[in-house]
């Protein structure tokens, strides 16, 4: 038998500045740390063995960005590549080669999975704590500023319902968030269980190759359809530097999707015949339209689903795909039993069923001692959580690409460490606010995952600064220009 692996504890080590996590938010974050304060030292740990997050988990076939790359991308960055939706490859190399670009690759420590980190007032520091997973040691770090990248989900596993005779399914049951490397669904029957971003996304691309695929949905989702490619974009290239083409590109698109997002939340019936008509025209004819694409909430209530030129509505009209809207019985040996009656065989089923939400990437996290509840803090400006001293959090926005919230994130950090060394301050903390002021969840969201986090994560106030707006220009004012001394205490 193998020797057991003995944990031992290696001597700390001390920066300004600790990342958690090394994907698209983590290395955005230490770019504009080098760029804005390179006089900082800074390091990175990350629970995995690579660079990328998201972007290097998931492998499942035909994954890609579910927002454009012009917006998904870094501010400091262009992206140069061809389609403004992008393969997951292509965006985990756009990622790595942010980090080799600004020496973050440098900085970071694979393998270390942060497991707890304390603040001691006494000392004005956090000390963080790692398992190392490829040594079995337990590294230690002090840092003077924590900032979690970690997103909001578990990487270990997704959400599966517990599906009634799940066991007696004889084919393969997978997840895509851990899709197999050899899963060989070539001539095979299909079922991908869901109806949202990755479900979309799965259909069309394991059509053709599968016998035949079926979105199985229990109720339909909002779906839109988009150029894999700007043409807008493709224009702006040939007339202007890059760095103009690409910032030109970037407000345009930000400025179309918050005002597809007000649209849909002032006018939604309006937006709901837009969306129903572009699905009718692209289907067959006679195809149950309302059955399968119209939803019972408005737009926006949930995330509405982008499909690159149409993929989807082609797989559908080509008959190499199909959607069923019903609810599920019961598996069986060969398939799924619905409560409809019918059956649907299949060799392979795809749980596209969700994410299962973790905040702080699992960490403990204590102020002298005393234990932190997220979810009984109240976010600030959506970058800190009220009561929690020099710490950041990476949360990005539900309506719009991701990045442009982290990027501001990290912009505000730094103006915020920037303003305690001009002053000669060792300690930021966010007033919790006045407890009459009225809790509201902290995602605007009606979506599975968020409903059933809903007790695990932080909560927002129904006034600034303690709003989480939805809003990239009305944050680019509050984060990037606005003050840095509301409603926080400072202390040397």
């Amino acid at each position: 038998m193998a020797a057991e692996h003995k944990s031992e504890h290696v001597d700390s080590e001390h920066v300004d500045v600790l990342i958690v996590g090394a994907g698209l938010s983590g290395i955005g974050v230490a770019s504009h740390l080098r760029r804005r304060l390179p006089g900082k030292s800074y390091a990175i740990l990350e629970g995995r063995g690579a660079i990328g997050g998201t972007w290097d988990l998931f492998r499942y076939p035909g994954v890609r960005s579910d927002s454009d790359m012009f917006t998904l991308g870094y501010a400091h960055k262009p992206w140069v590549g061809a389609k403004s939706i992008a393969d997951g490859e292509s965006i985990r190399e756009y990622i790595r080669e942010a980090a080799r670009e600004s020496g973050a690759d440098e900085r970071i420590r694979f393998h270390h999975r942060v497991v707890s980190a304390e603040w001691s007032s006494a000392e004005a520091r956090w000390t963080v704590t790692a398992e190392r997973s490829d040594t079995g040691e337990t590294a230690v770090f002090t840092c003077s500023f924590l900032f979690t990248c970690t997103g909001y989900y578990r990487y270990e596993h997704g959400y599966t319902p517990d599906f009634p005779g799940a066991d007696e399914f004889e084919g393969a049951l997978v997840h895509p968030q851990l899709w197999p490397r050899d899963l060989d669904y070539s001539g095979k029957k299909v079922v991908v269980i869901g109806s949202g971003a990755t479900a979309v996304t799965l259909v069309p691309s394991m059509a053709g190759t599968a016998e035949h695929v079926t979105m199985l949905q229990r109720s339909p989702s909002y779906v839109l359809t988009l150029g894999a490619r700007d043409p807008i974009a493709d224009r702006l290239r040939k007339l202007l530097p890059a760095r103009a083409a690409y910032a030109a590109t970037r407000w345009k698109n930000v400025l179309t999707a918050t005002l597809f997002y007000q649209l849909s939340k002032r006018k939604p019936k309006l937006v709901k015949d837009f969306l129903r008509k572009d699905a009718t025209r692209r289907l067959p004819e006679g195809f149950a339209v309302d059955t399968h694409f119209k939803p019972r909430y408005d737009p926006w209530d949930e995330r509405v689903c982008f499909v690159p030129n149409g993929d989807l509505f082609r797989a559908l009209r080509e008959g190499a795909a199909s959607i069923v809207t019903d609810r599920i019985k019961t598996f069986t040996r060969t398939g799924i039993e619905l409560e409809s009656g019918e059956h649907l065989d299949a060799d392979v089923i795809v749980t596209a069923t969700g994410l299962d939400v973790l905040m702080l990437g699992g960490m403990t996290v204590t102020v002298d001692g005393e234990k932190v509840d997220p979810a009984s803090r109240v976010a600030y400006k959506g970058a800190m959580l009220g009561g929690v001293p020099n710490a950041a959090l990476a949360i990005g926005y539900t309506n719009a690409s991701w990045t442009l919230k982290i990027d501001l994130v990290a912009q505000y950090v730094c103006r915020l460490l920037k303003h305690m060394d001009d002053t000669g301050n060792r300690v930021v903390t966010p007033r919790e606010p006045d407890a009459s002021i009225e809790r509201v969840p902290f995602l605007d969201l009606q979506s599975g995952y968020v409903r059933r986090a809903a007790d695990r994560m932080p909560r927002q106030a129904a006034r600034a600064p303690w709003r989480l707006r939805q809003n990239y220009p009305a944050d680019v004012r509050t984060l990037r220009y606005g003050p840095v001394t509301d409603e926080v205490e400072f202390s040397r």
